[in-house]
């Protein structure tokens, strides 16, 4: 990247809102790795993507109703729900995870029920 990149890229930095920069640099990434972007995907489809956890809720064993993720990949958010578990181990806020699954809607919000998943490295 020459000065002038650089330069125009610090600029950017300090003027756009840092969650615009933090959903950039998620697509990216995901594009990177050639990910499946989430906004392309449809109800029904058998979907891979890659991005980050932003949110991730419990629930107690004795509903027994999952644990709830809201996964994003810099393009749109889809929740990830997983039945019948009180607690997963790396599920957590601001983690990078591979998922997979196939895609459905409920009152219009993307949802996977069940994902594979594969946790990122910290390092990622």
């Amino acid at each position: 990247m020459g000065t002038s990149g650089l330069v125009k890229r610090l600029g950017r930095m300090l003027t756009e809102d840092l969650e615009v920069l933090d959903t950039d640099r998620i697509e990216r990434e995901s594009r990177a790795e050639g990910a499946q972007r989430a906004a392309d995907c449809l109800r029904g489809d058998e979907a891979t993507m890659i991005g980050e956890l932003r949110t991730v809720q419990t629930c107690s064993r004795s509903t027994k109703t999952g644990v709830e993720a809201e996964f994003f990949d810099g393009s749109d958010t889809v929740l990830l729900k997983w039945l019948g578990r009180s607690r997963i181990p790396g599920i957590e806020p601001g983690r990078k995870i591979t998922v997979r699954g196939r895609v459905a809607t409920v009152d219009g919000m993307k949802v996977i029920y069940n994902p594979y998943y594969e946790l990122h490295s910290r390092q990622d």
